[in-house]
C-alpha cells in the first residue's frame, strides 16, 4: 500500500516463493522484480537466474540482511542488478526500485568493491572466468578500474581522457561482456582475475 501510494509506482503481483515469482514475471514482464533471497521451495538466487536468464528486460533487486546473509555475492552472479537491506526505509525503498526500472545498478561504486571483494574471497567453488577476448588492452585497463570502484568521472581523471570516452569505454564493455550493468562488470574484473579480492 505505502508504495503504491507513491504515484509513479505500479504493484503488479505479489508472490510467497521463488516458483511464483518466476512464473508471475513471465507472465507479467514487470520492470523490477524485488526479490527476498529466502523463500520456501526454490530460494531467491535461483529465482533470480531463472528471470535474468529467460527475462533480460526484467531487473531483479535483491532483499538481503547484508551483515548475516552469504548468499549476496551470487545473487549478484545470477543476474540482480542490486540489492536492499531489509530495514531500508521506504523513501530508500522507493528510489532503488526506480534506479533499477531506469537500468542502473544500485550500488554505489564504493559499496560494490567493498560487497564483491569480501564475497569473492570466501571459500566457495570458483566460478568459470569471463571471456575477455575482443577486449582491448585499454578496455581491460578500464574494467579494471571499475572493479576498483571508480566512477566515470575518476576513470576520465585516472586515464587523462573526456569523461565521454571513459562512458563509452564501459558502454563498449557491458555489450562485450554481456553485462547488465555496472555490478556486473564490476564481478567480471574480479571473476577474471584483473582485480584481486582483499583478505
Amino acid at each position: 500500500m505505502a508504495v503504491e501510494q507513491a504515484g509513479d509506482v505500479e504493484v503488479a503481483a505479489e508472490a510467497g516463493t521463488g516458483s511464483q515469482a518466476v512464473g508471475l514475471a513471465r507472465q507479467l514482464r514487470p520492470d523490477v522484480v524485488v526479490m527476498d533471497i529466502r523463500m520456501p521451495g526454490m530460494d531467491g538466487i535461483e529465482a533470480t537466474h531463472m528471470i535474468s536468464a529467460e527475462l533480460p528486460t526484467v531487473r531483479v533487486l535483491i532483499l538481503t540482511t547484508f551483515d548475516e546473509d552469504p548468499h549476496v555475492y551470487a545473487s549478484l552472479r545470477a543476474g540482480a542488478s542490486g540489492f536492499l537491506v531489509k530495514d531500508t526505509g521506504l523513501d530508500d525503498f522507493l528510489a532503488a526500485i526506480r534506479v533499477v526500472a531506469r537500468g542502473d545498478a544500485l550500488i554505489a561504486p564504493g559499496v560494490t568493491r567493498r560487497l564483491v571483494a569480501e564475497f569473492a574471497g570466501r571459500p566457495e567453488p570458483a566460478p568459470p572466468a569471463p571471456v575477455l577476448e575482443g577486449v582491448t588492452a585499454r578496455e581491460r585497463e578500464v574494467l579494471a578500474l571499475v572493479g576498483r570502484g571508480l566512477t566515470n568521472a575518476e576513470l576520465a581523471a585516472r586515464l587523462r581522457i573526456s569523461p565521454g570516452t571513459a562512458k563509452a569505454h564501459v558502454a563498449s564493455l557491458r555489450a562485450k561482456l554481456g553485462a547488465r550493468d555496472r555490478v556486473h562488470l564490476v564481478i567480471a574484473a574480479y571473476e577474471s582475475g584483473l582485480v584481486t579480492p582483499a583478505r
